[in-house]
Protein backbone atom coordinates (compact mmCIF):
# COMPACT_ATOMS: atom_id res chain seq x y z
CA UNK A 1 0.00 0.00 0.00
CA UNK A 2 1.33 3.38 -0.74
CA UNK A 3 -0.21 6.24 0.32
CA UNK A 4 0.22 10.11 0.39
CA UNK A 5 1.80 11.00 3.84
CA UNK A 6 0.80 14.38 4.92
CA UNK A 7 2.80 16.66 7.55
CA UNK A 8 -0.67 18.14 10.11
CA UNK A 9 1.48 19.52 13.16
CA UNK A 10 3.07 22.19 10.15
CA UNK A 11 0.53 21.97 7.32
CA UNK A 12 0.26 25.39 7.35
CA UNK A 13 4.20 25.98 7.78
CA UNK A 14 4.15 23.80 4.52
CA UNK A 15 2.31 26.11 2.60
CA UNK A 16 4.24 28.97 4.01
CA UNK A 17 6.88 27.68 2.43
CA UNK A 18 5.30 28.07 -0.74
CA UNK A 19 3.79 31.53 -0.57
CA UNK A 20 6.82 32.49 1.91
CA UNK A 21 4.75 34.06 4.68
CA UNK A 22 4.34 33.46 8.38
CA UNK A 23 7.24 31.79 9.15
CA UNK A 24 9.44 33.62 12.12
CA UNK A 25 12.88 31.83 12.60
CA UNK A 26 15.44 33.16 14.75
CA UNK A 27 18.60 33.00 16.35
CA UNK A 28 16.82 34.57 19.48
CA UNK A 29 13.89 33.65 21.03
CA UNK A 30 13.44 37.24 22.39
CA UNK A 31 11.95 38.59 18.70
CA UNK A 32 9.39 35.06 18.88
CA UNK A 33 6.20 35.36 19.44
CA UNK A 34 5.20 31.84 21.04
CA UNK A 35 4.00 30.49 23.70
CA UNK A 36 6.33 29.60 25.69
CA UNK A 37 6.12 25.68 28.19
CA UNK A 38 5.31 27.21 31.48
CA UNK A 39 2.01 29.09 29.69
CA UNK A 40 0.75 25.97 28.16
CA UNK A 41 1.69 24.01 31.58
CA UNK A 42 -0.68 26.28 33.40
CA UNK A 43 -3.34 26.66 31.28
CA UNK A 44 -4.07 22.68 31.23
CA UNK A 45 -3.42 22.72 34.97
CA UNK A 46 -0.19 20.35 34.52
CA UNK A 47 1.83 22.67 36.38
CA UNK A 48 -0.67 21.55 38.91
CA UNK A 49 0.68 18.30 39.36
CA UNK A 50 3.61 16.49 41.04
CA UNK A 51 4.44 14.05 38.68
CA UNK A 52 7.25 14.55 35.54
CA UNK A 53 6.43 10.75 33.42
CA UNK A 54 9.33 9.01 35.88
CA UNK A 55 9.75 5.52 34.78
CA UNK A 56 7.34 6.01 31.62
CA UNK A 57 8.70 5.25 27.90
CA UNK A 58 6.83 7.75 25.03
CA UNK A 59 7.17 6.25 21.66
CA UNK A 60 7.25 9.38 18.91
CA UNK A 61 7.34 7.25 15.21
CA UNK A 62 8.03 10.02 12.57
CA UNK A 63 9.43 9.69 8.63
CA UNK A 64 13.03 10.78 8.12
CA UNK A 65 14.00 12.46 12.00
CA UNK A 66 16.26 15.64 12.16
CA UNK A 67 19.96 14.54 12.18
CA UNK A 68 20.52 17.51 14.88
CA UNK A 69 17.20 16.66 17.51
CA UNK A 70 19.65 15.80 20.29
CA UNK A 71 21.85 19.38 19.97
CA UNK A 72 18.32 21.55 19.39
CA UNK A 73 16.78 19.29 22.55
CA UNK A 74 19.82 20.58 24.55
CA UNK A 75 19.20 24.25 23.38
CA UNK A 76 15.49 24.21 24.29
CA UNK A 77 16.25 22.62 27.48
CA UNK A 78 18.35 25.60 28.32
CA UNK A 79 16.19 28.23 27.23
CA UNK A 80 13.33 26.94 29.24
CA UNK A 81 15.65 25.10 32.35
CA UNK A 82 14.46 21.99 31.97
CA UNK A 83 16.68 19.05 33.02
CA UNK A 84 18.29 17.00 30.03
CA UNK A 85 16.29 14.36 28.39
CA UNK A 86 16.45 10.83 28.46
CA UNK A 87 16.03 10.01 23.99
CA UNK A 88 16.97 7.60 22.41
CA UNK A 89 16.50 7.17 18.74
CA UNK A 90 15.88 4.15 16.23
CA UNK A 91 16.22 3.55 12.64
CA UNK A 92 14.21 0.39 11.89
CA UNK A 93 14.72 0.92 8.23
CA UNK A 94 18.06 2.03 8.48
CA UNK A 95 18.61 5.94 8.57
CA UNK A 96 17.75 8.40 5.49
CA UNK A 97 19.72 9.56 2.97
CA UNK A 98 18.34 12.98 2.74
CA UNK A 99 17.54 15.32 5.69
CA UNK A 100 13.76 16.31 4.77
CA UNK A 101 13.33 20.05 6.73
CA UNK A 102 9.46 20.04 7.17
CA UNK A 103 9.64 16.29 9.17
CA UNK A 104 13.20 17.78 11.20
CA UNK A 105 10.57 20.57 12.31
CA UNK A 106 7.91 18.08 12.95
CA UNK A 107 10.65 16.04 15.08
CA UNK A 108 11.98 18.86 17.07
CA UNK A 109 8.13 19.80 17.83
CA UNK A 110 6.90 16.42 18.92
CA UNK A 111 10.19 15.69 21.30
CA UNK A 112 10.82 19.31 22.74
CA UNK A 113 6.94 19.33 24.08
CA UNK A 114 6.52 15.70 25.01
CA UNK A 115 10.05 16.47 27.51
CA UNK A 116 8.70 19.96 28.22
CA UNK A 117 5.38 18.31 29.45
CA UNK A 118 6.77 14.95 31.07
CA UNK A 119 10.46 15.62 31.56
CA UNK A 120 11.34 12.65 33.29
CA UNK A 121 9.69 10.17 30.91
CA UNK A 122 12.06 8.32 28.34
CA UNK A 123 11.30 9.33 24.69
CA UNK A 124 11.98 6.73 22.35
CA UNK A 125 12.32 8.41 18.88
CA UNK A 126 11.18 5.53 16.16
CA UNK A 127 12.32 7.42 12.24
CA UNK A 128 10.89 5.39 9.67
CA UNK A 129 13.40 5.91 6.56
CA UNK A 130 10.50 7.75 4.36
CA UNK A 131 7.18 8.97 4.71
CA UNK A 132 5.54 5.78 2.76
CA UNK A 133 2.92 4.17 4.37
CA UNK A 134 4.51 0.85 3.94
CA UNK A 135 7.98 2.30 5.84
CA UNK A 136 5.38 4.26 8.57
CA UNK A 137 3.71 0.80 9.09
CA UNK A 138 7.13 -1.10 9.82
CA UNK A 139 7.92 1.39 11.69
CA UNK A 140 4.74 0.97 14.09
CA UNK A 141 5.12 -2.49 14.23
CA UNK A 142 9.07 -1.82 15.57
CA UNK A 143 7.81 0.07 17.71
CA UNK A 144 4.83 -1.72 19.30
CA UNK A 145 7.29 -4.60 19.91
CA UNK A 146 9.39 -2.27 22.00
CA UNK A 147 8.52 -1.63 25.70
CA UNK A 148 6.56 1.20 25.53
CA UNK A 149 2.83 2.25 26.71
CA UNK A 150 2.89 5.59 24.42
CA UNK A 151 2.65 6.17 21.19
CA UNK A 152 2.63 9.74 19.42
CA UNK A 153 2.03 10.08 15.50
CA UNK A 154 1.77 13.53 14.45
CA UNK A 155 1.07 12.65 10.85
CA UNK A 156 -1.75 11.37 8.64
CA UNK A 157 -2.89 10.68 5.19
CA UNK A 158 -7.05 10.98 3.98
CA UNK A 159 -8.78 7.64 5.06
CA UNK A 160 -9.53 4.51 2.54
CA UNK A 161 -11.30 1.31 2.39
CA UNK A 162 -8.72 -0.67 3.11
CA UNK A 163 -7.91 1.27 6.14
CA UNK A 164 -9.95 -1.48 8.52
CA UNK A 165 -7.72 -3.90 7.39
CA UNK A 166 -4.53 -2.64 9.29
CA UNK A 167 -6.41 -2.55 12.76
CA UNK A 168 -4.51 -5.05 14.43
CA UNK A 169 -1.28 -2.86 14.40
CA UNK A 170 -2.90 -0.46 16.62
CA UNK A 171 -4.75 -3.12 18.92
CA UNK A 172 -1.85 -3.98 21.80
CA UNK A 173 -4.05 -3.05 24.78
CA UNK A 174 -1.22 -2.12 27.00
CA UNK A 175 -0.09 0.62 24.90
CA UNK A 176 -1.95 3.98 24.07
CA UNK A 177 -1.47 5.48 20.82
CA UNK A 178 -2.25 8.82 19.68
CA UNK A 179 -2.42 10.98 16.60
CA UNK A 180 -3.09 13.78 14.99
CA UNK A 181 -6.98 14.88 14.06
CA UNK A 182 -5.44 16.80 11.17
CA UNK A 183 -5.51 20.58 10.24
CA UNK A 184 -7.43 20.60 7.00
CA UNK A 185 -10.62 21.56 8.58
CA UNK A 186 -13.04 18.92 6.89
CA UNK A 187 -12.03 15.81 6.26
CA UNK A 188 -11.12 12.37 7.88
CA UNK A 189 -7.49 10.77 8.31
CA UNK A 190 -5.79 7.63 9.07
CA UNK A 191 -4.50 6.49 11.57
CA UNK A 192 -6.31 9.00 13.97
CA UNK A 193 -9.66 7.38 12.50
CA UNK A 194 -9.10 3.76 14.17
CA UNK A 195 -10.97 3.27 17.12
CA UNK A 196 -7.97 2.03 18.71
CA UNK A 197 -6.04 5.45 18.48
CA UNK A 198 -6.98 8.69 20.55
CA UNK A 199 -7.46 11.23 18.19
CA UNK A 200 -6.91 14.94 18.87
CA UNK A 201 -8.56 17.99 17.06
CA UNK A 202 -7.05 21.39 18.06
CA UNK A 203 -8.35 24.56 19.95
CA UNK A 204 -7.22 28.35 20.25
CA UNK A 205 -7.22 30.50 22.88
CA UNK A 206 -5.36 33.69 24.23
CA UNK A 207 -2.95 33.67 27.04
CA UNK A 208 -1.30 35.98 29.22
CA UNK A 209 2.32 35.63 30.02
CA UNK A 210 1.55 33.18 33.08
CA UNK A 211 -0.80 30.87 30.83
CA UNK A 212 -3.56 32.37 32.20
CA UNK A 213 -6.56 32.45 29.73
CA UNK A 214 -7.82 36.31 28.96
CA UNK A 215 -9.77 34.62 25.94
CA UNK A 216 -12.40 31.18 26.07
CA UNK A 217 -10.54 28.40 24.42
CA UNK A 218 -12.58 27.88 21.31
CA UNK A 219 -12.65 25.74 18.20
CA UNK A 220 -9.89 26.26 15.77
CA UNK A 221 -10.94 27.04 12.56
CA UNK A 222 -8.40 24.30 10.95
CA UNK A 223 -9.36 21.31 12.94
CA UNK A 224 -10.05 17.93 10.96
CA UNK A 225 -13.35 15.91 12.30
CA UNK A 226 -16.21 14.13 11.33
CA UNK A 227 -17.72 10.60 10.47
CA UNK A 228 -15.43 7.96 8.66
CA UNK A 229 -16.74 6.37 5.35
CA UNK A 230 -15.46 2.99 6.45
CA UNK A 231 -14.71 2.57 10.09
CA UNK A 232 -17.12 0.74 12.40
CA UNK A 233 -18.76 2.92 15.11
CA UNK A 234 -16.58 2.00 18.27
CA UNK A 235 -19.14 0.93 21.37
CA UNK A 236 -17.62 4.05 23.59
CA UNK A 237 -18.96 6.09 21.31
CA UNK A 238 -22.21 3.64 21.05
CA UNK A 239 -22.23 3.86 24.46
CA UNK A 240 -22.10 7.67 24.54
CA UNK A 241 -24.93 8.72 22.55
CA UNK A 242 -23.29 10.27 18.84
CA UNK A 243 -25.34 9.67 15.83
CA UNK A 244 -22.81 9.16 13.24
CA UNK A 245 -24.89 6.32 11.68
CA UNK A 246 -22.98 3.50 12.53
CA UNK A 247 -19.66 4.64 11.60
CA UNK A 248 -16.51 6.50 13.53
CA UNK A 249 -15.91 10.03 14.36
CA UNK A 250 -13.09 11.75 15.20
CA UNK A 251 -11.88 13.85 16.90
CA UNK A 252 -11.64 12.01 20.05
CA UNK A 253 -10.54 15.06 22.28
CA UNK A 254 -8.55 18.35 21.49
CA UNK A 255 -5.43 20.95 22.50
CA UNK A 256 -4.34 23.97 21.48
CA UNK A 257 -2.96 24.46 17.96
CA UNK A 258 -3.35 27.26 16.30
CA UNK A 259 -0.63 28.62 14.43
CA UNK A 260 -1.48 31.92 14.35
CA UNK A 261 0.47 32.12 17.59
CA UNK A 262 1.32 28.52 18.18
CA UNK A 263 4.55 27.51 20.81
CA UNK A 264 8.19 27.76 20.32
CA UNK A 265 10.65 25.30 19.08
CA UNK A 266 14.21 25.12 17.90
CA UNK A 267 15.32 23.33 15.03
CA UNK A 268 18.50 24.10 13.35
CA UNK A 269 18.40 22.86 10.10
CA UNK A 270 18.55 25.74 7.62
CA UNK A 271 15.81 26.88 5.91
CA UNK A 272 16.00 30.08 3.40
CA UNK A 273 19.45 31.00 5.15
CA UNK A 274 17.95 30.84 8.87
CA UNK A 275 17.96 28.43 11.21
CA UNK A 276 16.98 28.36 15.21
CA UNK A 277 13.43 29.31 17.35
CA UNK A 278 10.76 29.11 15.15
CA UNK A 279 6.63 28.75 15.78
CA UNK A 280 5.03 25.60 15.21
CA UNK A 281 1.25 24.43 16.21
CA UNK A 282 -1.12 22.63 14.58
CA UNK A 283 -2.85 19.28 15.71
CA UNK A 284 0.28 17.28 16.10
CA UNK A 285 1.23 19.51 18.89
CA UNK A 286 -1.63 17.93 20.67
CA UNK A 287 -0.69 14.39 19.99
CA UNK A 288 3.11 14.60 21.73
CA UNK A 289 0.50 17.15 24.62
CA UNK A 290 -1.61 14.03 25.28
CA UNK A 291 1.14 11.58 25.19
CA UNK A 292 2.75 13.53 28.31
CA UNK A 293 -0.09 13.46 29.92
CA UNK A 294 -0.87 10.12 29.73
CA UNK A 295 3.06 9.30 31.07
CA UNK A 296 1.85 11.39 33.94
CA UNK A 297 -0.82 9.49 34.70
CA UNK A 298 0.84 5.97 34.25
CA UNK A 299 3.44 7.16 36.74
CA UNK A 300 1.16 7.68 39.85
CA UNK A 301 -0.87 4.41 38.26
CA UNK A 302 2.71 2.50 38.33
CA UNK A 303 1.08 0.66 35.83
CA UNK A 304 0.05 1.77 32.21
CA UNK A 305 -3.32 2.62 31.59
CA UNK A 306 -5.51 0.60 29.20
CA UNK A 307 -8.88 1.38 27.31
CA UNK A 308 -8.42 5.35 27.68
CA UNK A 309 -11.04 6.02 24.93
CA UNK A 310 -13.84 3.91 27.33
CA UNK A 311 -12.93 5.43 30.35
CA UNK A 312 -13.04 9.30 28.66
CA UNK A 313 -15.82 8.81 27.02
CA UNK A 314 -17.60 7.28 30.78
CA UNK A 315 -16.41 10.26 32.03
CA UNK A 316 -17.75 12.58 29.91
CA UNK A 317 -21.65 10.75 29.61
CA UNK A 318 -21.71 11.73 33.46
CA UNK A 319 -22.81 15.96 33.73
CA UNK A 320 -20.88 16.28 36.66
CA UNK A 321 -17.72 14.38 36.04
CA UNK A 322 -17.61 15.75 32.73
CA UNK A 323 -17.70 19.61 34.05
CA UNK A 324 -14.92 18.99 36.55
CA UNK A 325 -12.36 16.86 33.67
CA UNK A 326 -13.28 18.51 30.54
CA UNK A 327 -13.36 21.92 29.05
CA UNK A 328 -16.19 22.08 27.41
CA UNK A 329 -15.58 23.90 23.79
CA UNK A 330 -18.80 25.50 22.85
CA UNK A 331 -17.75 27.96 20.34
CA UNK A 332 -15.81 28.39 17.11
CA UNK A 333 -16.41 25.88 13.91
CA UNK A 334 -14.50 25.11 10.70
CA UNK A 335 -15.73 25.15 7.07
CA UNK A 336 -18.29 22.45 7.92
CA UNK A 337 -18.38 21.62 11.11
CA UNK A 338 -19.52 23.73 14.75
CA UNK A 339 -18.60 23.47 18.05
CA UNK A 340 -21.53 22.48 20.48
CA UNK A 341 -22.37 21.17 23.92
CA UNK A 342 -20.57 18.08 24.62
CA UNK A 343 -19.07 16.21 21.86
CA UNK A 344 -18.23 17.93 18.71
CA UNK A 345 -16.79 17.21 15.45
CA UNK A 346 -14.17 20.07 16.03
CA UNK A 347 -12.87 19.43 19.63
CA UNK A 348 -14.45 15.97 20.27
CA UNK A 349 -15.13 15.65 24.26
CA UNK A 350 -13.48 19.03 24.54
CA UNK A 351 -10.00 19.94 26.27
CA UNK A 352 -8.27 18.06 29.07
CA UNK A 353 -8.00 20.16 32.48
CA UNK A 354 -5.08 17.68 33.56
CA UNK A 355 -5.12 18.86 37.34
CA UNK A 356 -9.04 17.26 37.43
CA UNK A 357 -8.43 14.78 35.06
CA UNK A 358 -5.01 12.90 36.22
CA UNK A 359 -6.74 12.45 39.55
CA UNK A 360 -9.63 10.76 38.14
CA UNK A 361 -8.23 8.33 35.89
CA UNK A 362 -6.04 6.81 38.43
CA UNK A 363 -9.51 6.90 40.77
CA UNK A 364 -11.06 4.64 37.80
CA UNK A 365 -7.95 2.93 36.48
Amino acid sequence: MKKKIVLFAIICISIVFLINLNIHKDKSINNLNAYKPYQIMHAYGIDQLNVKGRNQKIAVIVPYGSSTIEKDLEIFNSQFNLEPANLKIFYPQGEAKTQNYSWALETSLDVEWIHALAPKASIFLIVAKSDSTSDLLSAIKYTTDMDVNIVSMSWAINEFNEETSYESYFKNKNITFIASAGDNSSGINWPAVSPNVLAVGGTTFSLDSKGNLISPETGWSESSGGISKYMPEPKYQIDYGINTNGYRAIPDVSFYADELKGVAVYCSPVYNNQTGWTTLAGTSLGAPSWAAFIALVNEENNTPITNIHDKLYKLAKNKEQYSINFRDITSGNTNLNNTNKGYDYVTGLGSPLENNLYKTLIENN
